[in-house]
């Protein structure tokens, strides 16, 4: 009598990602991620990291968001060069231009007259989320200050969880003398949203293709 056996489970194989489908996911990111910072930019929100400096820098001197935000990332290329890779900063440099030129293209292709920032803050929060979530799994970010805050925990052994929360703090704190008490509780909720969304989706060993 013969008995079955379960094949032994084999490891799951990374799949690489082509140069189309780095594209399309980069695109795909980047309208997804432009169009959150959009709606927060009509509603008076704030967000942290670089985008949050140049929301601050935004509201303070009328400057274009997308202009400052691309500035604001130009110190960190290097540091995103020397740690990450030249295929890395490669894509993380197209993410951040095409999110500092589409969202200052999105308000001139949809008009809301008004927007309710509790809602804003959830729906701009989740689509910078799953934003986020597409360019980190086709190895590209948006983030200087994160880029820099990895930087130093391997050169000089500070926590970067630490140093990212201790900025986005001062930006919170900067926040108070610029928007309104409403739009800092909304503001709030929307990081809340936005970490989840990546907390709950970009785990390891859920998402294996690179």
């Amino acid at each position: 009598m013969k008995t079955s056996m379960s094949s032994p489970s084999r490891p799951p194989v990374s799949v690489p990602h082509n140069l189309l489908e780095d594209v399309l996911a980069i695109l795909t990111g980047t309208l997804l991620v432009s169009l959150g910072v959009a709606l927060f930019n009509q509603a008076g929100l704030f967000t942290g990291g670089t985008a949050g400096l140049a929301f601050l820098v935004h509201y303070a001197t009328g400057l274009s968001f997308g202009a400052v935000f691309f500035t604001l990332n130009l110190p960190f290329y290097w540091l995103a060069w020397k740690r990450m890779g030249w295929k890395f900063t490669l894509k993380t440099f197209i993410s951040v231009a095409l999110v500092s030129v589409l969202s200052s293209l999105h308000p001139k292709m949809i008009q809301l007259s008004e927007l309710t920032p509790l809602y804003v803050a959830i729906i701009g929060g989740s689509l910078m989320g799953v934003g986020f979530i597409v360019l980190f799994r086709h190895q590209a970010s948006l983030g200087g200050i994160n880029i820099l805050t990895l930087y130093l925990q391997d050169k000089h052994g500070f926590r970067a969880g630490k140093l990212q929360m201790g900025i986005d703090l001062c930006i919170v704190v900067a926040s108070f003398l610029l928007v309104t008490p409403m739009a800092m509780i909304a503001s709030i909720l929307g990081a809340v949203v936005l970490n989840l969304a990546i907390m709950l989706n970009h785990r390891p060993g859920r998402y294996l293709a690179v």
